[in-house]
């Protein structure tokens, strides 16, 4: 079994906070179809990559730097008591496990289609505090 990431991810730094929103909802769309065409492995890494754009999106716009996994975490902490939406954090790890499935293979296709959702609305909520208001903290 092959394992990829499609895309270029070299200026991921370089990236605007648009951009990345752009980024999840290109990840969500392959998400589907890699499901549709049964490679479940693809499909979970898409999932997380939607999931961790949309972060990364929101850090931009809160002039946060984004830094590897733990500002990640961090970061979705914050953003869940700020919106008081505690179910970004258990979306979140969702897609953390996703990610995890991508190099280990523990679910079963039923798996990822089942926390597909989960993913989905994550990435739009994000997108929906990524669109708001800008607030830049210095």
């Amino acid at each position: 079994m092959k394992f990829t990431i499609t895309g270029d991810h070299s200026n991921l730094s370089k990236m605007l906070a648009p951009e990345h929103v752009q980024r999840a909802q290109q990840f969500l769309a392959d998400a589907d179809r890699e499901l549709d065409a049964g490679d479940h492995f693809q499909a979970s890494e898409k999932l997380w990559g939607a999931a961790s754009h949309m972060i990364i999106a929101e850090m931009h716009r809160r002039g946060l730097k984004q830094s590897g996994h733990r500002a990640m975490i961090n970061a979705i902490e914050q953003i869940a008591e700020d919106a008081d939406e505690p179910s970004l954090r258990t979306n979140f790890a969702i897609a953390e496990s996703l990610h995890a499935n991508f190099y280990h293979g523990f679910m079963q296709p039923q798996d990822v289609r089942r926390h597909r959702s989960h993913i989905h609305e994550f990435v739009g909520k994000m997108n929906r505090l990524t669109n708001g208001k800008p607030e830049i903290r210095n």
